[in-house]
């Protein structure tokens, strides 16, 4: 990205930090979005709604100097069990400024392409959409002929279902209605990749008892300072209010950039690594320490709680970390650590899954579509912090929405400029296009992906949720919207 370079060349050769502003119509140019894709599915299945054949062809633009390609196929070639598959994805190059990685990309795009085409077919067969899925649930991953390494998807269709009510629903559509609106109420599948990094960090204990662990990570507003902090807090037994976490220079222990919600998998578990290390350290001081009642004992035979480390069935053996380091001559003692991802995924696919259902009111005289409801139940394997979790999750709702009723780009065909650059004319949801959102997430444990059994979740809560919409706008109206944004004058 230029503006990213500029900035690198503007604080090198003025010796200081630097910023660099763009204005607003700037970020729909060289910044780069989430390009227009024109997406071909097709299906074929048994009567009884067995896939046995799909195929997904995808053409996306790129500009005249990036091969960048937008992956909407990757989502078809793992979701269903299907025997037969075919994925393509063709560029055409364009003047136009180089796309960009948009949360989820591929599986936003991709998922309303296969999961509307999956309601299309459930219509066309007369089989209820949900259960057209669990027909084609599948254990494996008929793309990479791996299993998975965790997989809760039943239990969030399940869950659900019960939570929205699903069995509510008429499946003729036009056949629902709240006084003078038509209700309609659709479905779909969540899927996103769990992706990991080598990182890593340091974790350091002063005479005062303050533990700082650091990292070069960063934090989005994801919850990152928050997450980390629990889990060297736990890791060393320590309240959370006695650890700082420290990030945002690059001078700290290497770590990946925040992408592909890899930023939990990668780093947390070097910093529990971390954690352990200095544990060990604070051991091996202490056990050959005569001084320390922990003197002669065994490393494996110590454990550490509340700050203390004792001996493992002798709770009173034992002496604070503080005292450790006061006695060592008062200086902080670090550890550093490392954790790599390894050869798991050789072995094992690895995804987060979800359901995601959506009740909509469709004004018939004037066209216009209300989301009064959406329920999302995911499995993520294990969510390190229910609130950022809960938070990350609901966000990415309301961008399915934006994605599905408000959000376009309006290119001028002269000279390929936004012509909407602005929050004026680029629609984006407010508070009072939001209506109740529940999110839920079930318990799940995934040994396989990192040390903590942790999936990302930044960009699985956007995908398909704009697909829920435009079936339920179907089921509403009975008219299929193949293009999105779902606007006013597609529906009259």
């Amino acid at each position: 990205w230029s503006h990213v370079v500029l900035a690198a060349m503007a604080a090198k050769g003025a010796g200081r930090p630097v910023k660099l502003v763009l204005d607003r119509n700037q970020m729909f140019g060289p910044v780069g979005a989430r390009p227009v894709t024109d997406q071909r599915m097709r299906l074929a299945a048994m009567l009884d709604g067995r896939l046995t054949a799909t195929a997904h062809d995808t053409v996306a633009y790129t500009s005249m100097i990036e091969d960048w390609i937008e992956p909407c196929g990757l989502m078809t070639r793992m979701m269903y069990e299907v025997p037969n598959e075919e994925t393509t994805h063709r560029l055409a190059r364009m003047n136009l400024g180089t796309p960009t990685f948009m949360r989820a990309p591929g599986e936003a795009s991709g998922s309303f392409a296969l999961e509307s085409s999956m309601d299309e077919l459930a219509c066309e067969l007369g089989i209820d959409p949900l259960q057209l899925r669990l027909q084609n649930y599948t254990e494996r991953d008929p793309g990479k002929d791996l299993p998975f390494s965790s997989k809760s998807l039943r239990q969030c269709y399940e869950v659900g279902a019960e939570r929205f009510g699903w069995s509510r629903r008429n499946p003729q559509p036009r056949s629902m209605r709240a006084g003078d609106k038509l209700v309609g109420l659709g479905m779909a599948t969540a899927t996103y990749p769990t992706n990991r990094s080598k990182g890593a960090a340091s974790a350091t204990i002063d005479a005062d008892g303050m533990v700082v662990v650091r990292s070069s990570t960063q934090d989005l507003g994801t919850g990152t300072y928050t997450v980390m902090t629990q889990v060297a807090a736990e890791a060393l037994g320590l309240p959370v209010d006695r650890v700082r976490f420290e990030l945002g220079d690059s001078r700290l222990p290497e770590a990946p950039v925040s992408g592909g919600s890899t930023t939990v998998a990668s780093v947390a578990p070097a910093v529990k690594a971390a954690a352990h290390a200095l544990k060990l350290k604070l051991v091996g001081i202490a056990v050959a320490d005569e001084r320390s009642p922990l003197h002669g004992a065994l490393a494996d035979e110590v454990e550490i709680d509340g700050g203390r480390l004792f001996l493992r069935g002798d709770a009173a053996k034992g002496e604070s970390m503080t005292d450790i380091v006061v006695r060592h001559g008062g200086a902080a003692i670090e550890a550093r650590a490392e954790a790599d991802p390894g050869d798991a995924s050789k072995k094992y696919s690895m995804h987060a899954f979800g359901a995601v259902f959506v009740e909509v009111h469709v004004d018939e005289a004037l066209g216009t579509v209300r989301v009064p409801r959406v329920v999302g139940v995911y499995g993520v394997g294990k969510l390190m912090n229910a609130k950022t979790g809960h938070s990350q999750l609901m966000g990415g709702i309301v961008f399915g929405l934006g994605m599905a009723l408000f959000e376009e780009t309006i290119f001028d065909l002269r000279d390929g400029r936004a012509v909407n650059g602005n929050l004026a004319e680029y629609h984006v949801p407010v508070n009072a296009d939001i209506g109740s959102i529940e999110v839920e997430v079930v318990d799940e444990d995934d040994p396989h992906v990192n040390p903590l059994g942790a999936k990302g979740i930044g960009e699985i809560g956007i995908t398909g949720v704009a697909a829920a919409v435009a079936n339920a706008v179907y089921h509403a109206t009975g008219k299929r919207i193949r293009e999105l944004p779902i606007t006013l004058d597609k529906l009259l």
